[in-house]
């Protein structure tokens, strides 16, 4: 028998609680598997009183017995991930035996930030708002071909190294970006190796697709949000790998057969960390409401999140270049107090109204709005579907029709129990 490929990603701007749902999803699976992405995302989880932030591990950690796995996708920084690893570690959770890193992961250099800073300074006003942490110079080694990969620390690794940072440095001269010391950071950098070498590190490839084989199945998380897609998203002010579902095959190995469900993640409302368009974006009481009672700010950064109505021409687009089979909406519950509530249904691009996504929204679009009564209940406790109160299942309602795809699982606080399955 054949196991199964399930995706779970993000649908809009990042930061839609795919960790949460990675967790209560988790039991149904063997094995976790993120397949892109660095130590820029940030996987916020609450569960019996305690709350964890997960930057390069996959979040499906917590429950027993599973095996977890950081893909060749993905860009990994050894100093964030021992740090990540021991937190983890200290409350008691088994790492070493359930977690398995891909030898064709890269590896983010000190000098990676570095460039990073000097990438974006040198950008003056057009600047993307990255978090600094080195993922896209990361990314572009590997596309130039000469990046260092987590195999690479196995066999004469202090020579490659020494040799790629001559080269960093090289171009941060030609840059004339010569104000930095990474002394103690390459210190804490060089622990991180020592320590990644303790955990098992594997051709994933082979491992997922031998487990498929003997009839186990795998839940593939992907990091950030489908409109930060490098091809698909809001470019240039997007992230740097592929984060829609065709991610999950180059960045796991798998083939596009494999996969069954497809689970898109959005938020009842939506959000945006950093610069870049942001069409249904508010600048009033009512965005800094919603900011507020969501608690919106970013897990790793801290920075606040730019806060909007939900904006289905996007959301319709995210759907369709990732083939999302089922939607989960999170944070239902931050739209409680609102006595009405606006959807985007369609965009006016230079005046000319389209349901579709345009080639470039950074100007020239005005949003479309229908407004929806809110259903003014605190829901927070609620346990069952059949509790919901009838303005709110008119918008679940309203939601399915402009997207053709059913909503399956609604979030209705941040806790693991605070989740309501639909039949």
């Amino acid at each position: 028998m054949t196991g199964k490929v399930d995706v779970l990603l993000g649908l809009q701007w990042g930061d839609e609680g795919k960790g949460k749902v990675v967790d209560v999803l988790t039991p149904k699976y063997d094995i976790i598997a993120r397949f892109q992405g660095g130590p820029n995302a940030g996987h916020t989880l609450e569960f019996n009183g305690e709350k964890y932030v997960l930057r390069s591990i996959p979040s499906g950690i917590f429950q027993g017995g599973k095996v977890n796995i950081i893909g060749n996708g993905v860009v990994l920084a050894p100093d964030l991930f021992m740090d990540e690893a021991k937190d983890l570690e200290k409350s008691g959770h088994d790492l070493k035996s359930r977690l398995h890193i891909s030898k064709k992961a890269h590896l983010i250099m000190p000098t990676h930030r570095v460039l990073d800073a000097a990438i974006e300074a040198s950008k003056g006003k057009n600047k993307v708002g990255t978090t600094g942490k080195g993922i896209g110079p990361t990314y572009s080694d590997k596309i130039a071909r000469t990046g260092l990969r987590v195999g690479d620390i196995l066999e004469g690794f202090e020579e490659k190294y020494a040799a790629h940072k001559a080269k960093h440095e090289e171009t941060l001269r030609a840059m004339g970006y010569t104000d930095y010391d990474i002394t103690e950071v390459e210190k804490h950098w060089m622990e991180g190796i020592e320590y990644l070498r303790q955990f098992q590190l594997v051709d994933s490839e082979h491992e997922i697709n031998k487990s498929l084989k003997a009839g186990k199945s795998v839940l593939c998380e992907g990091a950030q949000g489908t409109m930060l897609d490098v091809d698909f998203g809001s470019y240039p002010f997007v992230t740097s790998s592929n984060t829609i579902c065709a991610g999950a095959c180059t960045g796991l190995g798998l083939g596009p057969n494999k996969i069954g469900e497809v689970y898109g993640i959005m938020k009842a409302y939506c959000t945006r960390v950093g610069a870049g368009p942001f069409p249904t974006e508010l600048f009033d009481e009512t965005g800094k409401k919603m900011r507020d009672i969501g608690h919106e700010y970013g897990a790793v950064t801290g920075r606040e999140r730019r806060c909007g109505w939900i904006d289905l021409v996007a959301l319709r687009y995210s759907i369709m270049v990732n083939g999302v089979t089922q939607l989960i909406m999170m944070k239902s519950d931050v739209l409680d107090t609102f006595p009405t509530i606006k959807a985007c249904v369609a965009y006016k691009v230079n005046g000319v109204e389209t349901p579709d996504f345009p080639y470039n929204i950074e100007s020239g679009v005005e949003p479309v709005y229908k407004e929806l009564p809110g259903w003014q209940t605190d829901m927070t406790q609620f346990t069952s579907e059949e509790q919901f109160p009838e303005a709110f299942k008119n918008y679940i309602k309203f939601l399915e029709e402009q997207l053709e795809t059913p909503i399956s699982i609604i979030s209705i606080g941040p806790d693991r129990e605070q989740t309501i399955v639909r039949d």
